[in-house]
C-alpha cells in the first residue's frame, strides 16, 4: 500500500471549464461595475404625476399600538393595533432606523403620494428614501392605501 499525497485522476475539476468559469465571473463584475459608474445602459422611468399627497408621522405607543398623526394638527389619524399589520410595522421601523443612523429628527414627517397611475410612493424627505408600496403586493400596498383614505384631521 503506497501513500501518496496527490489527488486522484477522478476527482480534480477539469482545468479549462474552471478558467472559463472565472473568466466569466470576472467580465460579469466588470460589465456591471461599469453600467454602475457610467450610467450608459440604464433605463430611468419617470414616476407618475402625484395625485393627492399626505403627510403623517408615526409613533410608537407602550401599549405597542402605533399612533399615526397629521403634523399639522398632531391629532390623531389612525391607530395601528398591536401586533398586527406587519408590513406597515416594518416599513415604518426600516425607515426609522435609516433615519437615526443618518440623525434625522423623528418629528419630521413622512409624505405619502397618491399617484395618477394608482400606485402609492413613501417619502422619507429627512434621508431621501422612497418605498414604492406597490412592490410589495396590493393587500401590502392596502394598509397605506387605508391611511390616505383616512378623514383629514381638523385643523
Amino acid at each position: 500500500m503506497s501513500s501518496s499525497t496527490s489527488p486522484a485522476h477522478g476527482d480534480a475539476l477539469p482545468r479549462g471549464p474552471l478558467i472559463a468559469i472565472g473568466a466569466m465571473v470576472a467580465a460579469v463584475l466588470v460589465s456591471v461595475s461599469f453600467v454602475r459608474l457610467t450610467g450608459i445602459g440604464v433605463i430611468h422611468v419617470q414616476d407618475a404625476p402625484a395625485m393627492s399627497v399626505r403627510e403623517f408621522r408615526f409613533e410608537d405607543r407602550a401599549d405597542g399600538s402605533i399612533a399615526v398623526l397629521d403634523p399639522a394638527s398632531g391629532r390623531v389619524v389612525e391607530t395601528v393595533a398591536p401586533g398586527s399589520n406587519g408590513f406597515l410595522r416594518g416599513t415604518m421601523r426600516g425607515l426609522a432606523r435609516e433615519r437615526k443612523r443618518q440623525g434625522v429628527s423623528p418629528a419630521l414627517p413622512f409624505r405619502m403620494l397618491g399617484r395618477t397611475d394608482g400606485r402609492l410612493t413613501l417619502e422619507d424627505p429627512g434621508t431621501g428614501r422612497r418605498v414604492d408600496l406597490g412592490s410589495f403586493g396590493p393587500s401590502n400596498a392596502a394598509a397605506f392605501a387605508q391611511l390616505m383614505a383616512a378623514p383629514t384631521a381638523e385643523r
